[in-house]
């Protein structure tokens, strides 16, 4: 039996079920090798969302649903995954994979050839982003291991749901692989290298909230995220009066899927013509890329004043475009992670309205969560601002059918019942709600969600309560009793 022999330093309600699960797998670790244990939270977006990306303050709740990975060493050069969760996404369970094609090589192309690879292996999409990990430790930290690896995954966040399973993922394998080779990574570098395998490896084009809550949340506080690129603000603690509960809508949603590719695209669409407008200093950094000096702004749409943008740019910048027009007059992107498509159109207004809006829509919630008494009144202010961001979602085309009812669900119950607003989250088109409540209001989200299933005959699960990031946790190690 395996037990863990340094304690975490707070208390996990989930360690027993996932050492059980562990203890379940009789072949699969050798007894007389320690096990390091990583633990990540998934998280629940409460104001921010696909801002991150543009620059955004973001308000981040780490949720109590959490991925646990057990490392340990093998003598074999190979990487043996097994995880718990895979039939989730009718996958085989068990993988293994040479570590020589797993690690690239020195160039410019050396992530590209391992997302290449993996793609032409026979490999399940998820095993990316754990693969990922080592080639990211081996590329940007200079990794060198004679040994293998063997990892077991065990998690309860949902997948697909946008509630950041593939960070929680990233974050608990980083945090693991490195605590076996006697690695110490601080939260921060520990969460913009997981950037880089959903970004690089796996081809996602998310921003770096996700990683941030994972690695840095702490328990029943919002993680505040200055995306620029990466800086924690002061953390925000729940206020008693309320809770945040989140409702899955059923439908399935995908960071790296087209809808939230193409609105990121929109957006840097955007701030590339209002670099022109203003004035600003662009050169061309490569195929569908270019460099903007901006002391404006930092580059960051998020740093454009509502007000600006409404009194200047919001008539000028068209509503959509295609892909070929803009690449002949503007040459690219300063994205560093998404490229125009020539054939494509797309929206532009809009994406780039949404994070200049949104910004100032999280500064303002950040503010009212803190008044005292958090009354009524603020409450309701509170909840429209949820609202507004939902809408601005559904505008850029990141909505869907199905969080678009519970919106209405919850705004139809109202500060009667306990609830004061709602919003799409993460990366929309689908996935889950954020509720905002009065604590004590868990009947009224429960009734939401019973009346919304039966109207779509989708489950729609609740999910709530909060726990801390792998870093507070610290590694865990497991031996097994002789």
């Amino acid at each position: 039996m395996w037990r863990v022999v340094s304690p975490p330093s707070q208390p996990l309600p989930d360690l027993e079920r996932f050492l059980a699960q562990v203890n379940q797998q009789t072949d699969f670790f050798a007894p007389e090798r320690p096990l390091a244990i990583a633990r990540a939270p998934g998280r629940l977006d409460l104001m921010g969302g696909i801002a991150d990306y543009s620059g955004a303050l973001v308000l981040q709740l780490p949720l109590s649903l959490a991925t646990f990975v057990a490392a340990q060493r093998d003598d074999a050069p190979v990487l043996t995954v097994l995880s718990a969760n895979a039939a989730e996404l009718g996958a085989a369970p068990l993988m293994r994979l040479p570590l020589a094609e797993l690690t690239p090589a020195a160039g410019p192309r050396a992530y590209a050839e391992t997302r290449r690879w993996l793609a032409e292996s026979s490999a399940p999409a998820w095993v990316g982003y754990v693969a990922g990990v080592l080639a990211v430790l081996q590329r940007e930290r200079g990794l060198r291991s004679a040994h293998g690896l063997r990892l077991f995954i065990y998690s309860e966040v949902p997948i697909g749901k946008g509630l950041s399973s593939s960070a929680a993922l990233e974050v608990a394998t980083m945090q693991a692989i490195c605590g076996l080779c006697g690695w110490q990574l601080g939260g921060r570098e520990l969460a913009l290298l997981c950037q880089i395998v959903e970004n690089r490896v796996v081809g996602a084009p998310c921003g770096v909230m996700d990683q941030m809550t994972a690695a840095l949340g702490q328990r029943d506080q919002l993680l505040a995220l200055w995306c620029q690129p990466a800086e924690l603000e002061a953390p925000v603690p729940l206020p008693e009066e309320i809770e945040v509960w989140g409702i899955d809508s059923g439908i399935r949603h995908a960071v790296s899927g087209a809808d939230y590719r193409s609105v990121r695209v929109g957006a840097f669409m955007g701030y590339r013509m209002i670099a022109e407008l203003a004035g600003l200093h662009v050169v061309a950094a490569g195929e569908g890329q270019v460099r903007v000096d901006d002391p404006r702004w930092g580059g960051y749409l998020a740093n454009i004043p509502p007000s600006l943008w409404e009194e200047h740019y919001a008539r000028v910048i068209p509503e959509t475009l295609d892909g070929a027009s803009f690449l002949e007059r503007y040459g690219g992107l300063s994205d560093p992670v998404t490229r125009v498509e020539p054939e494509r159109i797309y929206a532009v207004r809009r994406p780039t309205a949404h994070p200049i809006r949104e910004h100032h829509r999280v500064r303002l919630f950040r503010a009212l969560l803190q008044r005292r008494p958090l009354d009524d009144e603020t409450l309701t202010l509170l909840g429209e601002l949820m609202y507004q961001s939902h809408l601005s979602y559904s505008a850029c085309g990141l909505g869907s059918d199905g969080t678009d009812r519970l919106v209405e669900l919850v705004r139809a119950a109202g500060p009667e019942y306990g609830l004061y607003g709602a919003k799409i989250t993460g990366g929309g088109s689908g996935g889950t709600v954020a509720v905002l409540a009065r604590r004590g209001a868990r009947a009224a989200v429960e009734a939401i969600a019973q009346q919304y299933s039966a109207e779509s005959g989708r489950p729609a699960p609740v999910v709530g309560g909060s726990s801390p990031g792998a870093v507070a946790v610290g590694l865990l190690v497991a031996r097994a009793d002789d």
